[in-house]
């Protein structure tokens, strides 16, 4: 099957809480080599908000991305809030008409999310930042929907790409944000928002795999 029903779409985002859960310990420590340290403390508390809030409603996979963007935009703090926040509700807005999501759907909301974080912020490929982990993401998404390629295996190459993009921020000098003052003392250690978003992107992709 090509494409997933929108209202079905819970489990995805469940699956990115977990993601974040099981991780915050080691984003905390990637965030502490060159930040200061609260990524993956901050990004548990926004996600296991919108966990107890929305475990027993009944809620779309936009409708959700919508309400988990706004908890992490009002309640976690930290830049990383505005950010996240900014991606996914760009997202629902992008998809709230859907009934089924499609490859090609699916990359539109990807890229509406990517385009709304190049609207506050000035980061590009590069900079060592998670635009470096969701720009080939949506890349490949892109393609997939405009060739018409199977779904799974354009997600199986989503997360590839994101993972690539992940590790090439290890070898980069950061631009931005708390670590940039360190200059080259930055390079060697990955980013924490590049690994944080690899997470939640390979959660969503096995996510909607299960659905497909």
């Amino acid at each position: 099957m090509g494409t997933f029903k929108n209202e079905a779409g819970k489990p995805v985002l469940m699956r990115m809480v977990k993601g974040i859960q099981d991780n915050k310990a080691y984003l905390g420590e990637v965030d502490g080599l060159i930040g200061d340290g609260d990524h993956g403390m901050n990004m548990n508390k926004g996600f296991t908000v919108f966990e107890d809030r929305f475990k027993d409603e009944d809620i779309s996979f936009t409708e959700g991305l919508d309400e988990l963007g706004i908890i992490l935009l009002n309640e976690i703090g930290g830049s990383m809030g505005p950010i996240y926040g900014t991606i996914f509700m760009d997202m629902a807005e992008a998809g709230e008409d859907l009934d089924e999501i499609s490859a090609a759907d699916f990359a539109e909301m990807l890229e509406a999310g990517l385009n709304g974080l190049y609207g506050i912020v000035d980061a590009r490929v590069g900079d060592k930042t998670l635009v470096d982990t969701l720009s080939p993401a949506v890349d490949v998404m892109k393609k997939a929907g405009e060739t018409g390629q199977d779904f799974k295996e354009a997600l199986a190459e989503m997360k590839a790409a994101a993972e690539a993009g992940r590790d090439s921020t290890k070898d980069m000098v950061a631009r931005y944000g708390r670590s940039s003052r360190l200059g080259e003392r930055s390079r060697g250690v990955l980013d924490a928002g590049a690994t944080s978003c690899c997470i939640i992107l390979t959660a969503m992709a096995d996510g909607i795999m299960e659905l497909l």
